[in-house]
C-alpha cells in the first residue's frame, strides 16, 4: 500500500553513493500526493550534524507548502526509521503521516528505541507505518557499510 511512498525515498538514497554519507533518502508529499521535497543525508558533504535527509526534506517542504513549517495532510517518506532529532522534526512540522523502510534498532526514534511521535505527552502525533519495503531498504545501508570495511579510509 505505502510502496510507492518509499520507492521515491530509495531512488534519493541511492544518489548518496556517490558522497561519503549514509544512503538514507526522504520525500515529503503534499495531501494531493505531488512531490513537495526530496532529500538524502548531506551530514558529510555539508558539515552539518543536523543534515538528516529527513530534516532537509522537511526544511525544503515547508518552504513551499502551508504558512512557512506547518506540513498538516502532508506524508513523510524516508528509508530508514528516523532518529530522535529527525523524529522531533516532524512532530513540530505538523506532517501527518510517517512511511518509513527500515527499522533502525540502536537509533530508531519511532518504536525500536523510543517512541517519540507516537507520546501521549506531545500535542501532534502523526500516522505511522513502518517496515515498507524494509529488505530493499536495509539493503542500501548492508552494501554501503560492506562497502567502508572492505575499504577503511576511504
Amino acid at each position: 500500500m505505502f510502496e510507492g511512498l518509499v520507492r521515491p525515498a530509495i531512488e534519493v538514497a541511492r544518489e548518496a553513493f556517490t558522497s561519503d554519507d549514509v544512503p538514507i533518502g526522504a520525500v515529503v508529499f503534499a495531501p494531493d500526493g505531488s512531490v513537495l521535497a526530496r532529500a538524502r543525508n548531506a551530514r558529510e558533504e555539508l558539515g552539518d550534524p543536523t543534515a538528516h535527509a529527513e530534516v532537509l526534506a522537511l526544511r525544503s517542504a515547508a518552504r513551499v507548502f502551508g504558512d512557512g513549517w506547518r506540513l498538516d495532510g502532508c506524508t513523510l517518506a524516508v528509508t530508514v526509521e528516523p532518529c530522535t532529532m529527525c523524529a522531533g522534526a516532524l512532530v513540530l512540522s505538523r506532517v501527518s503521516r510517517l512511511v518509513f523502510g527500515a527499522w533502525e534498532p540502536r537509533t530508531g526514534a519511532v518504536g525500536s528505541l523510543w517512541d517519540v511521535v507516537r507520546d501521549p505527552r506531545l500535542n501532534h502525533r502523526p500516522e505511522v507505518y513502518g517496515g515498507v519495503l524494509e529488505a530493499e531498504c536495509a539493503a542500501l545501508l548492508a552494501e554501503f557499510f560492506a562497502g567502508r570495511r572492505a575499504h577503511p579510509g576511504e
